[in-house]
């Protein structure tokens, strides 16, 4: 996945030009969607859409072909279309051109304008919801740290032992010495061993999750987000009763980590964690009527201003909704607009791009929830 940084975004929001593209498609990540190539047809028809729009502008028939070369190349390059997420978003120009493979589900939809659309991008933006992932293998274990939308590995072999072996110092796998279990009763787990006995070989994989959790504690010294365990079932009450993380989550992801790459496993992380994902969105919207009228707005005029100077803690903007209209920055006046126009922009892409630029958090609420439902953006300010 080609997931988007803050440096990205930087890219992104700075680059302007005469004609930039932005297409947004829902792609696959398999089935027969992808053996069909449903997702490039998709992309295929969408780009069309775009070059009538382009066509319709009057833009130069060369200027479109240099933005068409690239997405050619990659309506051509069957290898991509069969390693795809749940989203696909294109941002092209003349002079430039960058693609995401993303694990968030896009509406089609295509923009034409002087700068990027980026509204469907909040989610990933926002962060909300960052949590860690722990997969644990008696041969070998990994650490990840992801949000809903995004997963990264944390390398940690200098602050942990890789395996039980490096931390028992011989073969744990010598041939008198059987381990296996299964569940009985409530879940508890039988070893069986000869030698030393199941009860040692258990305390052999208690010291490795114990040398494994100091390691972790000089990482997470400072953090609060959830420690998600990816193990087989009768490794985690081995594992919680080593662990000292103070937020330690109390289910772990099911499975064995042998089964899945790192797109399976933040799929079966968002499922396990998902009661805890996006508990800011979620505890905000319903405090809002609650917040004094002074700390909080519906109004576009406002919203805008205090997107540009950085007082917005939260912003809701209606998923499907759109305003339309321009911004004079050196006077602070809004002007709303029915439709597009060459001369204006999308007021609510200005207000998410420039809330993400000074660290405010960015939600794309369906109508019926949004906190003040006859406005399409909802403010919560940082001051008054």
């Amino acid at each position: 996945m080609d997931l988007i940084s803050p440096k990205d975004l930087k890219k992104l929001t700075e680059y302007t030009n005469d004609v930039c593209v932005s297409i947004f498609i829902a792609t696959s990540r398999s089935g027969k969607e992808v053996l069909e190539l449903h997702d490039k047809t998709r992309l295929k028809g969408k780009w069309d859409e775009c070059k009538r729009k382009l066509e319709n502008k009057g833009v130069a028939v060369e200027k479109i072909k240099k933005i068409d070369r690239p997405i050619q190349d990659l309506l051509n390059d069957s290898d991509f279309w069969r390693h795809q997420s749940d989203g696909l978003a294109i941002f092209a120009s003349d002079s430039f051109f960058d693609k995401y493979t993303l694990p968030i589900n896009f509406e089609d939809y295509v923009y034409v304008s002087k700068e990027f659309y980026l509204k469907p991008l909040a989610p990933i933006l926002s962060g909300d919801g960052k949590f860690f992932i722990l997969s644990l293998q008696l041969k070998d274990i990994k650490f990840y740290e992801a949000t809903r939308y995004s997963i990264g590995e944390i390398k940690i072999d200098e602050i942990t032992p890789s395996s039980l072996r490096d931390r028992v110092g011989y073969d744990y796998e010598e041939k008198n010495l059987q381990f296996r279990s299964q569940q009985e009763g409530e879940g508890h787990a039988i070893f069986h061993g000869h030698g030393a006995g199941g009860r040692d070989h258990k305390d052999e994989i208690f010291k490795f999750y114990k040398a494994i959790d100091d390691g972790l504690n000089k990482l997470l010294e400072n953090e609060k987000a959830p420690l998600v365990i990816f193990c087989q079932d009768y490794m985690f009450p081995i594992y919680k009763e080593a662990n000292t993380y103070n937020n330690l989550y109390d289910t772990p992801i099911p499975g064995n980590p042998n089964d899945v790459d790192i797109i399976g496993l933040h799929s079966k992380a968002v499922e396990t964690v998902e009661s805890y994902l996006n508990q800011e969105e979620k505890k905000k919207l319903k405090n809002y009527d609650d917040i004094p009228l002074s700390e909080k707005s519906a109004a576009v005029h406002d919203i805008i201003p205090a997107a540009f100077q950085g007082k917005i803690d939260a912003l809701f903007l209606e998923n499907r909704g759109e305003i339309w209209g321009t911004y004079d920055e050196e006077n602070m006046k809004v002007k709303v607009q029915d439709k597009q126009t060459p001369e204006n922009t999308s007021l609510m892409n200005l207000a998410a791009v420039k809330v993400l630029e000074n660290k405010g958090a960015v939600y794309l609420v369906e109508s019926p929830l949004m906190p003040e439902k006859e406005g399409k953006m909802n403010a919560i300010l940082r001051y008054r």
